[in-house]
């Protein structure tokens, strides 16, 4: 079956409305010829006349009625549908749960910050953080999840990507350890006791195995635990070498409220690793929406703040002696 002309709705709306071609065509700016002609294909379209001759002037068929309150409607519908995307927002009235994919450690870090900010902007806003089990971008392609936080990998080439802030790892070891009172953390001390890492699959082993290996060295991986808190907790009661974001750590010390973890020690890592990159990474079909825009914006102002104020705890992070 043809599909109909819809470019005939508005002509329809004007034809029925002004019950005259002249007048219909006046209107228009078009010729009355070229109204008459209009008024054919819609003849044909409808299989109706619409408009018939009486006397002067010209009335409705009973369908031409039946459709004289039906066009505008259907006009102003087609108009709305067609007109360019909002982009006014009402954050007092924004009643929309967002659900963002990260890690627990993230969750722990930046999450309290990030609620406050919504229930002080937008109260009726909520927040859902969801599991990261893996890195791939299906839960952002099916609109599962609004935003994905996390380090770039293995994502789909439309996928939107914005750094957050860039973090790096430090060890952790108890208090009263041995590593924490070296005068100098060599590599082969470090890679001599066994190891704590935080992995949601494998064992654990990432750039800092590959250093070590470089210098001929083997770290002896002891415990493989799914979150931060878990590798912290371990640390603190046994000799283990725990592997954790600075920023998460860092955390832990501000919490605290005594500028340090108690119980533990940070100390930077006697190899060089590359820098950690964190982003926020969204779906194209949510880039231009005004709420999801201004979540972007919020999460990445209430990033950088609290990393800055992290920062200011940076020096409780030295290498241990």
């Amino acid at each position: 079956m043809a599909e109909a002309d819809l470019n005939l709705l508005i002509a329809l709306d004007v034809l029925l409305a002004e019950k005259s071609v002249a007048a219909a065509a006046r209107r228009l700016g078009l010729s009355e010829s070229a109204m008459s002609r209009t008024l054919g294909r819609l003849r044909q379209t409808t299989g109706d006349p619409l408009l018939v001759r009486a006397g002067r002037h010209m009335v409705l068929t009973p369908h031409g009625e039946q459709l004289l309150e039906a066009a505008p409607l259907a006009v102003a519908q087609a108009r709305s549908l067609l007109k360019p995307a909002t982009s006014t927002l009402s954050l007092a009235t924004l009643d929309r749960v967002f659900t963002l994919r990260t890690n627990d450690g993230f969750a722990q870090v930046f999450g309290p910050d990030l609620v406050a900010a919504l229930a002080q902007s937008a109260p009726h806003a909520g927040l859902r953080f969801v599991a990261k089990p893996d890195k791939e971008d299906g839960p952002l392609r099916e609109g599962l999840v609004d935003l994905e936080i996390g380090v770039l990998k293995n994502m789909g080439p439309e996928i939107y990507l914005q750094a957050l802030f860039q973090d790096r790892f430090i060890g952790v070891v108890r208090a009263g350890h041995p590593l924490a009172q070296s005068t100098i953390l060599t590599p082969q001390a470090y890679a001599a006791y066994g190891h704590i890492v935080v992995a949601r699959h494998g064992n654990g082993r990432g750039p800092v195995d590959n250093k070590l290996s470089s210098l001929g060295l083997a770290r002896h991986i002891a415990a493989v635990v799914p979150g931060l808190g878990a590798a912290l907790s371990i640390a603190r009661q046994s000799d283990l070498v725990a592997l954790v974001p600075e920023s998460f750590f860092l955390h832990q010390a501000q919490n605290s409220g005594t500028g340090r973890v108690p119980g533990l020690v940070g100390f930077e890592l006697p190899v060089q690793t590359s820098a950690i990159t964190v982003s926020q990474m969204w779906h194209p079909r949510l880039h231009n929406d005004p709420a999801h825009r201004w979540l972007r914006e919020c999460l990445r102002e209430v990033c950088g703040l609290h990393y800055a104020a992290l920062s200011g705890l940076v020096g409780k992070v030295t290498t241990p002696g």
